[in-house]
């Protein structure tokens, strides 16, 4: 691996104008592609395998013509203080914002009057009523003229005194990350040039990384469509794509900056630079990679989509790194190091002429890692307790972890989905905004009126039901459908606790009359895809863990070593969930992260956390020990080993941490309630692992085990395949190759330097 990283570090270098003028094209072909590249219209949500999804599909089959898919809004109003909604003045109002709505667009699909005698939607003390609107297509493909027209309702009623506020998924609108996302984009420059020193070498992981992002993110904006691709999708791989493509570009600078120190020619510390920190970047990413592709086994197209084009960013990622960062190393010629260095540098080589003397590098010097590393060396006891206490105080919250779905109850108190959420909770009772849907297939039933009867009639005798709905039969007769008011708020124990009763109602029909009852609707999807996640974590984890594990054994030739990493894992992600739930679910210092309504976490983030914070934490497991293991192959001891690889990692490690959390910190001013929080778990994950997981426990651990860290039994080290991933192959083959070719040459390296 070393070696052939080695050959494509040389050859970037050297076709560095063929190398970047392939990847600028690629670049444009993926921007045209996304520009011309028609809008995705669905943002469609599905669950194979649960029951919601049965009843839905069931639905589509049995009501042929009826969108599942259309966009849906409901405008609410409240009559002002003291005055009923039903009052002649207010209901013409009403009245003629229903009139207003259904000549305003000819995507609307039906405006729904609420003193309809059939279908009334007026509160029992009178003071609330809503309409419904539907519309023949996705909020995606609404024009403008239909948005305005719907926010523009209700304006003569709110001049006359009426409250009226809108929600629905109608006004759905992309969701903003705001400034904070530049700022972090601008923290990670800021700390690359404290890190580098030089302008130049600051500024190569950030070009790289944005070309890297921009390919990936234009090629999913191009095939959004195509593929049904969600709006979170692009998000969460520009996020992560940026995140790593900075980091790895920064490990191969980092490596050839050292090269060029030891003495060598630029080239050659190119095609080092590659064939060493290269090979680390490759396992790095192949770790992350393996944490989003598996996201398949859960089987949620929208987590699989996600993870599949957040792997497919990554995969640029390593590619950009390991072939244009060379190439750019290239164009940058002596400017990758500061100016104060090269004088220096060009002092000692002047020195060492008028001396005779050989200049073979700089001597190895003390900073900031090796003091730290020698600190745990010394106490390695105290800090891993320190580590592992700390981290399992904060992973407390975790225990209380309630999930769920974001609706419009999650959204800011001063947002008008939120106050219609509200009014409407307000006037008809919690359970309103999270009705359930009923689907009855009669198809097997030999008596069909019974049965539907027999069914609202348990179901009204539930405790936790406000109303049922008389059942609807389609015009074939063999499904009706129904619904039913929960008293309860739709993310309660006691709505989840409804959905299973009818659901074994249902199974007791099915085995008595031969009837099959479905729940499905909103309120019940949440449901099972909570379930679902719950029931996916523990195979997905293993799955992950397992082949990471395996991956990293190769990597460490070491059985303890990965071990340690995935238990380090584990604690830094538990702890990171219990942060989110503190902060998201119980509100602490909520206000400094813009979260305005605590509530329960989202389903999909605890499964979304492990999936990607282990990717991640395994590229600083891989960056930090691999240098060690180098360092220990060629020689040193265990202690001197953990010195050495502090020594040449701590600063790096660091800066790419603090690069990291910046960009992820960066998404928590989204709008989008779903951006804000994995942006914020994900920051605060890579903190936890970085600082306390690999640069303290760690080392406290490696020191403790001494060379019983490094132990692989015979047989499985010659089972192993050997990939040369710390370059000693690479090494004693360039050394032979040096030793050749005489002094000469290396001469003539060090003075270009």
């Amino acid at each position: 691996m070393a070696t052939f990283l080695y050959s494509i570090g040389r050859f970037a270098f050297r076709r560095r104008r063929l190398v970047a003028l392939v990847w600028v094209a690629l670049l444009a072909i993926a921007g045209v592609g996304a520009a011309t590249a028609s809008t995705a219209t669905s943002n469609s949500f599905s669950i194979p395998g649960t029951e919601a999804q049965r009843a839905f599909d069931l639905l589509e089959e049995r009501y042929p013509g009826q969108s599942a898919d259309g966009a849906s809004a409901r405008v609410v109003f409240k009559a002002p203080e003291g005055e009923k909604i039903t009052a002649p003045e207010n209901a013409a109002e009403v009245s003629g914002i229903v009139k207003e709505l259904q000549d305003g667009s000819d995507q609307i699909a039906s405006v729904a009057d609420p003193f309809d005698k059939k279908a009334p939607a007026v509160s029992q003390d009178g003071t609330t009523a809503y309409i419904s609107v539907t519309y023949d297509v996705s909020s995606f493909e609404l024009t403008e003229e239909t948005r305005d027209s719907l926010k523009n309702a209700g304006n003569d009623a709110r001049e006359g005194g009426m409250t009226v506020e809108i929600g629905g998924d109608a006004l759905m609108v992309m969701p903003e990350t705001g400034i904070t996302e530049v700022i972090g984009v601008v923290v990670a420059g800021i700390v690359l040039v404290i890190t580098f020193g030089s302008l130049v070498a600051a500024g190569l992981p950030l070009i790289t990384a944005l070309i890297g992002v921009g390919i990936g993110v234009s090629a999913i904006t191009a095939l959004a469509s195509v593929m049904d691709l969600g709006s979170t999708t692009a998000t969460l791989a520009m996020m992560i794509g940026l995140a790593v493509g900075i980091d790895y570009a920064l490990f191969i600078v980092s490596r050839y900056r050292a090269e060029l120190a030891e003495g060598r020619e630029r080239e050659e510390a190119a095609g080092r630079a590659v064939g060493t920190a290269g090979s680390a970047v490759v396992f790095a990413g192949l770790t992350v990679v393996i944490a989003l592709a598996g996201l398949t086994v859960v089987n949620i197209p929208i987590l699989t989509k996600m993870g599949l084009a957040a792997a497919g960013t990554v995969v640029l990622a390593v590619l950009v790194a390991i072939t244009l960062i060379p190439a750019f190393l290239g164009f940058a010629g002596e400017r990758i190091v500061s100016r104060k260095d090269r004088k220096a540098r060009k002092a000692a080589v002047e020195q060492a002429a008028a001396t005779g003397e050989v200049l073979v590098g700089d001597a190895p010097r003390d900073n900031g890692g090796t003091r730290w590393s020698r600190f745990v060396q010394r106490r390695p006891v105290m800090v891993l307790l320190a580590g592992v206490i700390g981290l399992g105080v904060i992973a407390i919250p975790a225990a209380s972890l309630e999930m769920g779905l974001p609706d419009d109850g999650a959204q800011p108190t001063s947002t008008s989905p939120r106050k219609a959420y509200d009014l409407l909770s307000d006037g008809f009772g919690p359970g309103f905004n999270g009705p359930l849907v009923g689907v009855v297939d009669l198809k097997n039933s030999d008596d069909q009126d019974a049965v539907l009867q027999r069914i609202t009639g348990e179901i009204q005798k539930n405790d936790h039901v406000a109303i049922v709905t008389p059942p609807a039969p389609n015009d074939a007769g063999d499904t009706a459908t129904f619904q039913v008011i929960p008293k309860d708020r739709p993310n309660s124990t006691e709505t989840e606790t409804l959905v299973h009763d009818i659901r074994d109602l249902g199974d007791t029909l099915k085995s008595e009359d031969g009837a099959e009852v479905f729940v499905t609707g909103a309120t019940a999807m949440n449901i099972d895809f909570s379930e679902k996640m719950n029931d996916a974590l523990l195979p997905y984890l293993a799955l992950v863990v397992g082949l990471a594990f395996l991956l990293l054994m190769v990597v460490f030739r070491s059985i303890l070593v990965p071990l340690k990493a995935a238990l380090g894992f584990l604690l830094s992600v538990v702890a990171a969930l219990g942060a989110v739930v503190a902060v998201f679910q119980w509100g602490w210092l909520g206000g400094l992260f813009g979260v305005e309504q605590p509530g329960p976490i989202m389903s999909v983030m605890p499964i979304l956390m492990v999936g990607v914070v282990f990717g991640l934490a395994m590229d600083y497991e891989v960056f930090l020990v691999t240098r060690m293991r180098e360092a220990y192959v060629h020689g040193e001891s265990p202690s001197e080993a953990i010195t050495t690889g502090f020594r040449h990692g701590a600063r790096v490690v660091t800066a790419a941490a603090v690069i990291m959390i910046a960009v992820f910190a960066g998404f928590i001013g989204s709008s989008e309630q779903m951006i804000k929080m994995i942006g914020f778990g994900l920051a605060i994950a890579v903190f936890f692992d970085a600082f306390v997981v690999r640069m303290a426990i760690v080392p406290a651990v490696l020191a403790l085990l001494g060379k019983r860290a490094w132990w692989l039994p015979r047989w499985l080290d010659r089972a192993l395949p050997d990939f040369d991933v710390e370059g000693d192959k690479l090494r004693k083959k360039l050394d032979g190759d040096a030793a050749e070719g005489g002094s000469g040459k290396e001469e003539r390296e060090t003075v270009s330097v």
